[in-house]
């Protein structure tokens, strides 16, 4: 079985001091991807370079304390791809990929568009410019597992209270339909709704820190693992862990009957 593991940490540094490591020492994870690791890697400790049993790779953003995607893997990847090569999202540190064999796992955390209209400009930007991308792996014969902070809720199933943020950052009609293309015209996958397609309250991976969105479960579904065909069908089962708190967002944990 291959257990893939994505969790935006909110800050590597933060994470550990929650237990992070702790925590995931006792997964039998095979792959971990991480997103918003907000350091640079004169940051990283020797834990957080290589925890006991991984190999570590990370795309670290310019600004300090700023975004950054990592991966951690049990097995040496064939190859690591840093970046998509286009110089304004690479410089802040949104996409690292692993190859094994024909395999791809890769940590992607998309821009949050929250904080006004020039992010959200950028955000879109990105979506167009990441579409492309998306379609030619889709179309290279590869199976790739894209793992990560989409920064997007699909459907009303996805996040609480839907009414109220149909004119917010993370659901607005563009970036919904963009979803619904990537899903229903490229042919990629969401593994989570493959596999519970109903469910509502339970498929949250992300609460705001403000009011009482954790105590209430006031949360959202903008983690995923999002798959090509082939590898999609090998998905088995899937949890969102929420018994401890490392960030923000809830780990997304999926098993495939595959291996590295």
């Amino acid at each position: 079985m291959l257990r893939i593991i994505s969790v935006n940490l909110n800050g590597i540094r933060s994470a550990t001091n929650k237990g992070f490591y702790q925590w995931l020492a006792k997964q039998d994870a095979d792959v971990v991807c991480m997103q918003e690791l907000k350091v640079q890697a004169t940051d990283m400790t020797r834990e957080m370079l290589q925890p006991d049993g991984f190999f570590g790779y990370f795309h670290y953003a310019e600004k300090k304390g700023y975004s950054g995607v990592g991966i951690y893997s049990k097995k040496q990847p064939d190859a690591i791809i840093e970046g998509l090569g286009i110089a304004d999202i690479d410089a802040e540190g949104r996409y690292i990929e692993a190859r094994f064999g024909n395999l791809s796992v890769v940590s992607l955390y998309l821009p949050s568009g929250s904080s006004g209209e020039e992010r959200q400009g950028f955000k879109f930007s990105v979506m167009d410019r990441f579409m492309p991308f998306l379609e030619a792996l889709r179309a290279s014969g590869r199976e790739v597992i894209v793992c990560g902070d989409w920064n997007i809720a699909h459907k009303e199933a996805d996040l609480k209270n839907w009414k109220g943020n149909r004119k917010n950052s993370g659901f607005l009609p563009e970036e919904r339909a963009w979803l619904t293309d990537l899903f229903d015209r490229v042919g990629w996958c969401d593994i989570y709704r493959k596999l519970h397609p109903d469910t509502t309250d339970e498929c949250y991976t992300w609460w705001s820190n403000r009011g009482q969105a954790w105590a209430k479960n006031v949360g959202w579904r903008i983690d995923y693992q999002i798959a090509t065909p082939g590898i999609a069908e090998k998905a088995r089962s899937t949890s969102i862990y929420k018994d401890e708190r490392f960030s923000d967002h809830a780990p997304l944990i999926i098993d495939y009957e595959a291996q590295l």
